[in-house]
């Protein structure tokens, strides 16, 4: 009864919240996250819109949290957003091509594998899960991509997300971004 009792009571926390977020980082969090899904969503709905190709994918509205709004995170760095992004990618892919009769099954084994190759790799970035699960569950013109889905919109989002956080979030005297590379 003592184990079970503990088990319940670690789920109280035992740390405060953080401290509320000043307006500055606010702002500019909020223009990084205009600027980076603005410039993924015009090419996708103004450059390459003639083509089966697409850009704006769920996940990136994730990273677009992390990357300009908690740009300390680990989670939140060039390595995991592009590493994770395009891992999660070529995984999700597979999970689908190899196990698409069983959609349920696939969608489990891309995200969990997803996982554990991020951790692996150190590439974790939390979005990569949804950008695995995307490749199974997506659309016929997901379906239709293949590995195509790990470059466009996968690597080419995330890299011109990242170009937005490198600009955005060093002008600010007190914003840093990236932490790391490697």
């Amino acid at each position: 009864m003592g184990k079970l009792f503990n088990y319940f009571r670690k789920m109280r926390g035992d740390t405060k919240s953080p401290s509320a977020v000043r307006l500055s980082e606010i702002i500019w969090s909020w223009l990084g996250g205009f600027i980076g899904i603005a410039l993924v969503a015009f090419i996708s709905y103004n450059v390459i819109r003639e083509t089966d190709l697409v850009m704006v994918i769920g996940s990136f509205g994730a990273s677009a949290v992390l990357i300009y709004g908690a740009i300390a995170s680990p989670l939140a760095q060039p390595r995991n957003l592009v590493g994770g992004h395009i891992i999660s990618a070529v995984i999700g892919v597979t999970a689908y091509l190899a196990l698409n009769e069983f959609m349920w099954l696939a969608s489990a084994v891309a995200v969990a594998t997803s996982i554990a190759v991020m951790q692996a790799t150190k590439t974790l970035h939390p979005p990569g899960g949804a950008t695995a699960l995307i490749a199974v569950i997506g659309s016929t013109n997901i379906h239709e991509l293949g590995y195509l889905y790990a470059i466009i919109p996968v690597g080419v989002g995330a890299t011109i997300m990242m170009v937005v956080a490198l600009l955005i979030n060093n002008i600010p005297q007190e914003r840093k971004y990236p932490k790391f590379w490697l």
